[in-house]
């Protein structure tokens, strides 16, 4: 694969484990932008590249990526379309359409999503992460694959509407999971209970639908159709808590008939 000049626009979680990404591939940005001097020489610094606060001041690229939050990317894809109409511009959102890049001026574009949850206290390898890809154009696909194949093992062509779903999944396979977990923090943290005994339940329960498909793996009183149990439980819970245990509790039946 040829190497181009890659520009980084966003020096956020997902910016900061795909520079990381990128270099170690061998495909390290040249540049990197943030809204603040402080994010964008953090992120330079820890990748060994040029940063600025200025989008005008972004060296010439041929690849820009723009990893920033959705409700400012496409003011900002708009700006990057203005300042490079010869480069393939990408994003890294979920939930934005590809024709989102198109609608804000860019004439090459597509799409890089990883599909992990990030933070830059933990940069996570993508060596095992699933990147989805999406473009408006032949050649700039097939770079596409072969950028995200340099990163991981897994490359997948997905399009928008197929990536909304993605999104939607990663929100109940990540996030509301992460929520009930405060709910259980919260539970025993009241009752003078530690929270990290439920550590290697987590990591088990997790480690099975490595295994398995997640209605096999599914235990507990709901699977079991124990109404005694189940409603012993909910007595014990506010009546928020409670509601949220009752949809988990039919929701878990009904798949189980």
């Amino acid at each position: 694969m040829e190497n181009k000049r890659i520009v980084l626009v966003g020096a956020g979680n997902m910016a900061t484990s795909f520079a990381v990404a990128l270099k170690k591939s061998g495909n390290a940005p040249v540049a990197v932008w943030s809204r603040t001097m402080e994010s964008a020489s953090q992120l330079g610094n820890l990748v060994g590249c040029a940063y600025t606060d200025k989008l005008s001041a972004l060296p010439p690229a041929d690849v820009v990526i723009i990893s920033v939050v959705d409700s400012a990317l496409r003011d900002v894809a708009a700006e990057v379309s203005a300042l490079y109409p010869d480069a393939l511009i990408l994003h890294t959102a979920g939930s934005i359409p590809l024709e989102a890049l198109h609608e804000a001026g860019a004439v090459r574009y597509g799409v890089f999503y990883p599909m992990q949850t990030m933070s830059k206290s933990n940069i996570v390898p993508f060596d095992n992460v699933t990147i989805f890809i999406e473009g408006n154009d032949e050649a700039d696909v097939a770079y596409l694959q072969s950028l995200a194949s340099s990163l991981s093992r897994k490359v997948v062509y997905a399009t928008s509407e197929q990536r909304r779903f993605l999104h939607i999944a990663a929100v109940f396979s990540c996030n509301f999971p992460n929520a009930l977990y405060m709910m259980a923090a919260d539970i025993l943290e009241r009752n003078n209970l530690p929270f990290d005994a439920m550590l290697p339940l987590i990591d088990e329960a997790a480690n099975k639908v490595h295994r398995m498909h997640p209605l096999d793996a599914q235990t507990g009183p709901a699977k079991r159709g124990d109404s005694n149990v189940m409603e012993s439980h909910k007595a014990l819970l506010d009546d928020e808590l409670a509601a949220i245990y009752d949809i988990m509790s039919n929701y878990i039946m009904k798949r189980n008939k």
